[in-house]
């Protein structure tokens, strides 16, 4: 479930035109809010509404200029913040997909029936079709074609699980978490007691 916005991607009428760093457009041609970076797509909207507010006006046209300029110098995640209340971004999505997910291995039974294994699979293969990212989409479902998902066991679909999180962790240059410890970051809690 990663992004790499430095291809071009479908629905770009245009693949030379050099998209801003982390925005994905959609297979509309138009950006994509939950495949792109706050930073990113506000940067891009922005951009496109002060083009289009301003066209044929030389003062507005330097103004808008300006403005891209400085949203593209130094714009990050970090530093857009929305209320909590509006459509998520990339990473916003992410981590709660990463939640829920490990929130379901934890609670996956240790012995799951025939029908509960089915479920998984199923629910794990729709899924990834139906993630609102699509690169992101993309990138699962190959990932579920090379390493096929584990659901014999809470552990065995845990730390499976926990290997997908990684792989996407690391292409995004993000450190990989120790997989022998994903019951006690999604399930009991850390041993030091902090969790309550």
């Amino acid at each position: 479930m990663a992004v790499d916005a430095s291809e071009p991607r479908p629905g770009n009428s245009d693949p030379h035109k050099k998209l801003p760093p982390g925005m994905v457009l959609g297979k509309d041609g138009k950006p994509c809010r939950t495949c792109s970076s706050l930073a990113s797509f506000t940067s891009q909207t922005k951009n496109l509404r002060a083009s289009s507010a301003t066209a044929g006006s030389a003062a507005s046209g330097a103004a808008a200029a300006a403005a891209a300029a400085g949203a593209g110098a130094g714009a990050s995640t970090a530093t857009a913040k929305l209320p909590d209340d509006c459509p998520a971004d990339v990473e916003t999505l992410g981590r709660s997909t990463w939640t829920l997910l490990h929130s379901i291995a934890a609670t996956y039974p240790q012995r799951p029936t025939t029908a509960e294994q089915s479920d998984l699979r199923t629910f794990m293969g729709v899924f990834s079709r139906l993630y609102p990212c699509w690169v992101c989409a993309e990138d699962f479902q190959a990932y579920l074609q090379q390493q096929q998902i584990r659901v014999g066991s809470r552990d065995e679909f845990g730390r499976w699980l926990c290997e997908a999180h990684n792989a996407v962790n690391a292409k995004l240059g993000k450190d990989a978490f120790d997989c022998a410890r994903w019951e006690e970051r999604w399930r009991t809690g850390w041993k030091d007691g902090r969790c309550g």
